[in-house]
């Protein structure tokens, strides 16, 4: 008897294990997915002429990326979109495009008028503050980091009062459609779960992306060629 406990014992540990290494697995098959689907729409985006103004494109630090977040995420509580965010190197992010963070978006209303669609975001963070806000921990659009829907079209520029003062751009792009949207009340935050995954390893959020340090996973090399091809230096 009690070698068929132990036997059992040592069974159930061993289906355990296995399963646990394969739900890992599967979550780090799904993170590389997540910056490869990153990659894929910003690049769309940036290949439509009427899309984010060059000028905006250039003066930011950072882009973030939410890839097909769907409306029914965010009608059942607790759920959020996850994408990646990637800036420019250096203490002043004047260096060529880092590594990219995993991120999470959660809570707050979008101004869904897609019905079941999906829906990619993309956000400029146009300045040091917002950047280091970011980096350093959850932010609140609208309260820890001032948020506006950005302008659209290549020649266009941040005229109103709002795009000039944000420190966050916020656009979705929806059915094909592409425009500025707000996501006010909604937060944003490194995801270092899912960090820990891409990575192997425990890496402060800072290092990943500013250090020069860290290797960009292979599945984000159409997000950074991408950044580094569109806009290659920041320009004040």
């Amino acid at each position: 008897m009690r070698k068929m406990m132990s036997c059992l014992s040592s069974t159930a540990l061993l289906a355990v294990t296995l399963l646990a290494q394969a739900a890992s697995a599967s979550d780090r098959t799904k993170d590389d997915e997540r910056l490869r689907n990153s990659g894929t729409v910003l690049k769309e985006i940036l290949n439509v002429p009427d899309s984010i103004p060059q000028d905006l494109l250039d003066k930011a630090d950072c882009v973030v990326v939410f890839p097909s977040v769907l409306k029914a995420a965010f009608i059942v509580g607790g759920s959020y979109g996850r994408g990646a965010m990637s800036c420019r190197k250096g203490e002043n992010f004047r260096g060529p495009w880092g590594a990219p963070t995993m991120m999470a978006l959660e809570g707050g209303s979008f101004g869904f008028q897609i019905g079941g669609q999906a829906t990619d975001f993309v956000l400029l963070v146009m300045n040091e503050r917002g950047a280091s806000g970011i980096l350093a921990s959850k932010v609140k659009l609208g309260a820890d980091a001032s948020v506006a829907a950005g302008p659209v079209g290549r020649d266009a520029s941040a005229e109103s009062d709002g795009s000039l003062r944000a420190e966050i751009l916020s656009y979705s792009r929806a059915r094909g459609l592409f425009a500025g949207v707000s996501l006010e009340g909604s937060t944003i935050r490194p995801d270092n779960g899912d960090n820990r995954r891409v990575y192997g390893k425990e890496i402060p959020v800072r290092d990943i992306v500013l250090a020069g340090t860290v290797a960009a996973p292979p599945a984000a090399e159409e997000l950074i060629s991408t950044l580094d091809a569109k806009t290659p230096r920041h320009r004040s």
